[in-house]
């Protein structure tokens, strides 16, 4: 297992996450689309937040399921919070905050948010 670094922009918000990316989501919802994020589901207990957890503000919305992380300084959004359907409690990363990270490697599945 893998264990990769990421932080925002100016590092006031940084993690680590352990795993492998096989996979990552671009989803087309109202937030998804704007933000640009590329995503990566991993079970909460693999996410370590390296910093305080107050750095980071949190921005929820329609169903305010999904706790949008970012820096409050810079305003990258590196990671956000949730559950997957069966309840378990996951971190959803921003595969673009990753360090070193080759972006073409990493398959996309297309998500319709939008439509959700």
């Amino acid at each position: 297992m893998t264990t990769y670094q990421g932080s925002c922009h100016c590092g006031r918000v940084a993690y680590e996450v352990d795993g492998e990316i096989d996979d990552a989501v671009a989803c087309n919802c109202s937030m998804c689309q704007r933000k640009g994020s590329l995503l990566w589901f991993v079970p909460r207990a693999q996410f370590r937040l390296k910093t305080e957890d107050a750095a980071a503000a949190t921005y929820l919305f329609n169903k305010h399921s999904i706790k949008h992380r970012f820096c409050a300084v810079c305003g990258i959004h590196p990671y956000a919070e949730g559950t997957d359907p069966k309840g378990n409690a996951m971190a959803a990363i921003n595969v673009r905050c990753l360090e070193g990270i080759d972006l073409e490697s990493v398959p996309v599945t297309h998500y319709n948010g939008r439509d959700a």
